[in-house]
This record gives structure tokens, C-alpha cells and sequence, in this order.
């Protein structure tokens, strides 16, 4: 039985099921409701190829992930295993750069969310619809993990089902053959103008917009420490990545293009939309105003729960004032401290943004979720370190969960990484993405670097 008054063990009041739609609510965010439209556009039908790839690649690194979380579950994040296999400074830098990235996450939800109330109701500020849900999901998160888990459940439960409506109104569209402004819905709308309708170009460019869709994959490596019986639970979640890039990417990608000829997608507004009101649901902006709202809610829920346990990680065992203050459990086995300057920052954040000019805000946005590149990277890197000394080390006892194909999936992941950066090159926004992120990570490491010359000294 745990001790409950262990001073940083949590409490391990994730259910599976909470676990399996957290995991769920990490790969699909407001991008597949709203920019479905422009990902299309830029790729044409091979966008379905982008996503396949991009699908594996992420499930070999949530296998490589879930690999190092089974083989130490005291870690209480997946920055423990970077700071333990790859050193202090890695850790350092990697876990900053993702508190960073979720509260940065969190600045640009919490202003959708003003922006989506404001379709129903226009008078209402954005930024105090952005403090009140900020406020309620705070409450939400210091009761108990289980009720952030509950509530991530039933959060995630809305956006899967518009998901699956549009994917079995694609299917019956298509059966009935379907008269639409633009033909007839039939499955050889899809490759209308051939495969790669836009070149190799558009191919290529498509894999920026594809990969950051899928950011926050990772999260799952911030549950498995409060997670029932994680030697299951783990496995299922990752094990299943593969059945939901191909269910909720793919097939909602598929329906579209099925029901329209993809020239026809609206990029400038939610396919979503055009599809539910092109069969005569006029409520359909109602209705995905409601599932973008529930997911860029379920992004901030995220948020919260993501920094609260990261900084907790990044100051346990410290010797500062501040770090003995944040780095400690409440009696309910949270990390109600930390969970609260995350939260105030985010809140100051938002106050801020208000005053931040638009191209200001976009760019640190742009810069944090370029960091995830660098943030998967590392967690290769540590597994792959991990599998080295496991090897000389415990030879004898089999491992748990192995990475398949070790090495050869480690290096294809980080080949498929270098190559989304490359991509980042050609375009001058997220160039300049990519070189702030790369600035950001350099700031980090030097400061780190002086600060341990200063502690060596003194």
C-alpha cells in the first residue's frame, strides 16, 4: 500500500480509462477542426501520406517513451529520464523549454476560448473568458488528479464524437451518392487531380503543419506516475496511437475529401462546418464553435496539469526558498504549489497578451511548438542511451515493453525529426520559428552552464 504521507510520491488516481482518452485528447486539438482545411490544400490527397508517416514516427516515440517510463516508475515525469541518462544540463534545458511550451499552449487556448465565446456572445471580453475558465480548471486540478482526469474524459469524449459523426456522414454520403454543390460525394474525389496534386513541394511543406498536430502527444509521460496499475495501462495507451491516427486523422481526412472533390475543402474556414451545413445542418457553426471550445478547454486543462507536475519535477530536492516552497506535495498527493505558479503566470500571461501586438504573440507561439521537435528528440536520445547501459547491465532480465526494432526505429525517428526541421527552412515564418527556438535552447544551456560555475565556487 503507498504511504500517504510520502513527501513526493503522488497519488495514483488515474484510471485507465482516463489515461486512454488523455492520450486521446493529446492527439487531437483545435488544428483538425479548423486547419484540416489549409493541411489539404497545401498537400492535397498526399496529406494522407504525411499523416501516416508522421503516425509512425510518433508511435515509435511513445513506444521509446513508455519504455523508459516502465523501466523506473518512482521517475515522476520523462524529464527524469533525460536528466538521468543524458545529464543535469539536458534535463534542465528540456524541462524549461516544456513548461514553457505548455504555458505558451495555454496563452494561445485560453485566448481561442474568449474568441469562440464571442460567437455566442459578443460583448464579453476575451481575456475575462480566458481568466474564468482559467480559474475553474485551476479549482479542477487542485481537488485531486482524478477529477482533472474526469474531466479531460468527458472533454475528450466531445471532440471524438464530431469526429466520428463526420466519418459516418462521409460513409452515407458516398453510399447514397450524394448530390453536393460540387458533384456527388463518391470515393474517387479523393484522388482528384492525382496523388501528389501539388507536387513534391506541397508534400514536403504539409509535414510542419501535420507533425505540430500532433504536440502533446507526449503528455502521457507526465500521467504515469498518478496512474492504476501503469505496467498496463501504458502499453494500451501507446499500443493503440496507430488506430487513432488512423481513425480520427486519416478517416475524418478521407470523409472530406470523399464528400467534396479536396479542391473544394474551404481552407480559410472549418471543413467541419461545410460539410454539417452542406447537409442541412444549419446549426453546424453552432456545433463546432461548441467541439473547438471543448477542445481548446481540454488544451488548457492539459496545461495546467502538465506544468504543475514539470515544475514540480524541476525543483524537487532543491535548496532554494522557492524551490523547497514548490518542489513539495500537498496532503492530497498533488503538487497544489506548483500547480498555483503555473497557473498565476499562465493568468499573467493572458493579462499580457491583451497588450502584446498580434505578429508578437504568433511568433512565441510558433517558437515553443517548434521547441517540441527538440523536446521528442531528447527523449530518443535517452532511450537510446537507456537500451546501451541496459544492455551491459541487466543483459540477463528481459525488458519490459521494448522499443521495436531497436536501433534501427530510434534512428528513423530522429531522421524524421532532423527532416521536419529541414522543411522548417523554406518558409521565412517558421525559419524564423526555428532559429528563436534554437536561441531560446542556447539561452537555457549557458545560464545552466553559469549557474553551476557559480555553485562550484561559492
Amino acid at each position: 500500500m503507498e504511504n500517504q504521507n510520502d513527501d513526493h510520491q503522488f497519488s495514483r488516481g488515474l484510471k485507465n480509462r482516463h489515461v486512454q482518452l488523455i492520450a486521446l485528447g493529446g492527439t487531437i486539438g483545435t488544428g483538425l477542426f479548423l486547419g484540416a482545411g489549409q493541411s489539404i490544400h497545401l498537400a492535397g490527397p498526399s496529406i494522407i501520406l504525411a499523416y501516416l508517416l508522421a503516425g509512425f514516427a510518433c508511435f515509435l516515440l511513445m513506444r521509446a517513451l513508455g519504455e523508459l517510463l516502465l523501466s523506473d516508475l518512482s521517475g515522476n515525469s520523462f524529464v527524469f529520464f533525460i536528466k538521468k541518462y543524458l545529464g543535469d544540463k539536458a534535463g534542465f534545458v528540456i524541462g524549461w523549454t516544456y513548461w514553457t511550451c505548455w504555458i505558451s499552449i495555454a496563452m494561445a487556448d485560453l485566448t481561442a476560448t474568449g474568441l469562440y465565446v464571442q460567437f455566442w456572445f459578443p460583448k464579453i471580453p476575451v481575456w475575462l473568458t480566458g481568466l474564468v475558465i482559467l480559474t475553474v480548471l485551476f479549482l479542477v486540478n487542485i481537488i485531486a488528479v482524478s477529477a482533472f482526469g474526469e474531466t479531460e474524459f468527458w472533454l475528450s469524449i466531445i471532440k471524438i464524437a464530431a469526429i466520428v459523426a463526420l466519418i459516418v456522414i462521409g460513409i452515407v454520403l458516398v453510399l447514397v451518392h450524394y448530390k453536393t454543390p460540387y458533384g456527388h460525394a463518391q470515393v474517387s474525389n479523393i484522388l482528384s487531380g492525382g496523388f501528389f496534386a501539388n507536387g513534391a513541394s506541397g508534400f514536403f511543406l504539409s509535414f510542419q503543419m501535420v507533425l505540430f498536430g500532433f504536440a502533446g502527444i507526449e503528455m502521457i509521460g507526465m500521467t504515469a506516475s498518478e496512474t492504476q496499475d501503469p505496467e498496463v495501462t501504458i502499453p494500451k495507451s501507446i499500443n493503440e496511437v496507430p488506430t487513432r491516427v488512423l481513425l480520427f486523422y486519416v478517416g475524418s481526412l478521407l470523409a472530406l475529401m470523399s464528400i467534396f472533390p479536396w479542391q473544394n475543402v474551404s481552407p480559410t474556414s472549418s471543413p467541419f462546418v461545410q460539410v454539417f451545413s452542406g447537409i442541412g445542418i444549419r446549426s453546424a457553426a453552432t456545433i463546432i464553435n461548441f467541439v473547438v471550445l471543448t477542445a481548446s478547454i481540454s488544451a488548457c486543462n492539459s496545461s495546467i496539469f502538465t506544468t504543475g507536475r514539470m515544475m514540480f519535477s524541476l525543483t524537487y530536492n532543491g535548496q532554494s526558498k522557492f524551490h523547497r516552497t514548490v518542489g513539495k506535495l500537498s496532503r492530497r498527493q498533488i503538487p497544489f504549489n506548483a500547480i498555483l505558479f503555473s497557473t498565476f503566470v499562465i493568468a499573467l500571461i493572458v493579462v499580457l497578451s491583451i497588450l502584446m501586438p498580434g505578429d508578437v504573440f504568433s511568433f512565441i507561439s510558433s517558437v515553443t511548438t517548434t521547441c517540441f521537435l527538440f523536446v521528442w528528440g531528447m527523449i530518443v536520445l535517452a532511450h537510446i542511451k537507456y537500451r546501451k547501459l541496459a544492455k551491459k547491465r541487466i543483459s540477463a532480465k528481459k525488458l519490459e515493453f521494448k522499443m521495436p526494432f531497436y536501433p534501427f526505429s530510434d534512428y528513423f525517428v530522429l531522421a524524421f525529426l532532423v527532416f521536419v526541421g529541414i522543411v522548417l527552412l523554406f518558409k521565412t515564418d517558421t525559419l524564423v520559428a526555428l532559429l528563436g527556438s534554437i536561441i531560446w535552447l542556447t539561452i537555457l544551456f549557458l545560464g545552466k552552464t553559469f549557474k553551476n560555475k557559480v555553485d562550484s565556487k561559492s
